[in-house]
C-alpha cells in the first residue's frame, strides 16, 4: 500500500504566485551500485510511497532514474510526472556561468524530463575542465564566480527548466554572500546533517532566512567512501531506539523531521526503505533530545570533492 499521502511536505516558493510542494523525505541515489540497481530501487520506492527522488549529474543515477519514472508511468504507479518531486545538481566542472544552462539541459535529457522541481549548485567550488582524479587536487580548482553562476541558475528557473533553485554545502557566510545579490533567493540548502553533526548555527540562520534545509547522509552514509557507522552504532541512539521500539535509523530521521529538516536518505533495501517512511506517527521526548545533544560531533565531508579548499566551510566545521 502506498504511503505517499501520509508524507508531509514543505512549501517552496516558485514565484510570487506559485509554489511547489516538496515531500519532507526523499530517496537519495548517490553511490549507486549499478544503473539497474537504481532503476529497481526507484520503482520500489515509488510503490512504497516515495515521491521525492534526489539525484545529481555526478552520481550517474540520472539516466536510470529517468527510465524508472517512464516505467512507473507506464505501469500506472503514478498518474503523471507532476506527482513526483525531482531534485538534481550542478557539478563542480560545470560551475561556470556559460555552462549552467547547458548542464541542466543535459540533466533533463538524461532524465527524459521537461523540467526539474529543484536544481542545486552542488558545491561552492569550480573545477577546471580536464581528466582529474577524484578527489580533485588543488591545481584543478578554478575561481568560482558565484554571482555569475547564480544569475544563470535564476535563468534556468525563468526558462521553466526547473521550478525552484537552491544550493548544497553552503556555509552561513556563503549564503550571506549569495543573498546579497540574488534576485531569486535559494529555496533549499542541502547539507550533511545527522545526530553526529547537528549544524545548530546553520539551522538557525536558514530558518531566519526562509531557506529549507535538506539533510544528506542523515544516517552517516555507512558503506560509502565518505561515511561511517558512527550514527547507526551510537549507544545513546540505541537506547532511544530501544525505548520507542524503533530502529536507530528511524530515531535519527524522526529527530531531523522534528527539527523542521527535510531529508534525502539512501537505501536500496526494500524493508529499510519502508522503515524510513515510518517516522510520522510517534514522537521523541525531552529526554531523547538531551541524549542526542550529548552525541559527539564530527563532520564526514571535511574536504568535500577537493583535497584542499581553505575556506570551504568558513570555520563552521
Amino acid at each position: 500500500m502506498s504511503l505517499s499521502l501520509n508524507i508531509p511536505h514543505v512549501v517552496l516558493q516558485w514565484s510570487s504566485k506559485q509554489h511547489n510542494n516538496m515531500p519532507v523525505i526523499g530517496l537519495g541515489t548517490a553511490s549507486s551500485p549499478s544503473p539497474n540497481d537504481t532503476k529497481v530501487a526507484v520503482l520500489e520506492a515509488i510503490k512504497l510511497g516515495y515521491r521525492h527522488i534526489d539525484t545529481a549529474s555526478v552520481y550517474g543515477s540520472e539516466q536510470p532514474l529517468g527510465e524508472a519514472i517512464a516505467e512507473a508511468l507506464q505501469l500506472g504507479l503514478i498518474a503523471s510526472r507532476d506527482e513526483l518531486f525531482i531534485t538534481s545538481k550542478l557539478w563542480c566542472t560545470d560551475n561556470f556561468p556559460h555552462l549552467v544552462v547547458p548542464a541542466l539541459n543535459k540533466t533533463l535529457q538524461s532524465l527524459k524530463l521537461e523540467y526539474l522541481d529543484l536544481y542545486l549548485v552542488h558545491w561552492p567550488i569550480a573545477v577546471k575542465p580536464g581528466n582529474w582524479e577524484f578527489p580533485y587536487p588543488e591545481e584543478a580548482l578554478a575561481s568560482f564566480d558565484l554571482e555569475g553562476v547564480w544569475k544563470q541558475m535564476e535563468e534556468c528557473q525563468k526558462l521553466g527548466l526547473t521550478k525552484c533553485i537552491g544550493v548544497s554545502n553552503f556555509s552561513r557566510k556563503k549564503l550571506e554572500n549569495l543573498l546579497s545579490f540574488a534576485t531569486i533567493p535559494p529555496s533549499v540548502n542541502q547539507v550533511e546533517m545527522n545526530p553526529t553533526w547537528h549544524q545548530k548555527k546553520l539551522r538557525e540562520y536558514c530558518k531566519n532566512k526562509g531557506i529549507i534545509i535538506t539533510a544528506y547522509s542523515p544516517l552517516g552514509a555507512a558503506g560509502t567512501f565518505w561515511g561511517s557507522n558512527d550514527v547507526l552504532e551510537n549507544e545513546l541512539l540505541k537506547e532511544i531506539a530501544e525505548a520507542h521500539g524503533k530502529s536507530v535509523a528511524q530515531v535519527s530521521l524522526r529527530w531531523l523531521y522534528e527539527l523542521g529538516i527535510t531529508i534525502a536518505v539512501k537505501s536500496y533495501n526494500k524493508e529499510r526503505m519502508k522503515q524510513n517512511l515510518e517516522i510520522f506517527n510517534w514522537s521523541l521526548t525531552k529526554d531523547d533530545y538531551e541524549k542526542i545533544d550529548q552525541v559527539k560531533q564530527h563532520k564526514l565531508m571535511s574536504n568535500g570533492p577537493a583535497k584542499f579548499v581553505p575556506d570551504l566551510w568558513d570555520e563552521e566545521n
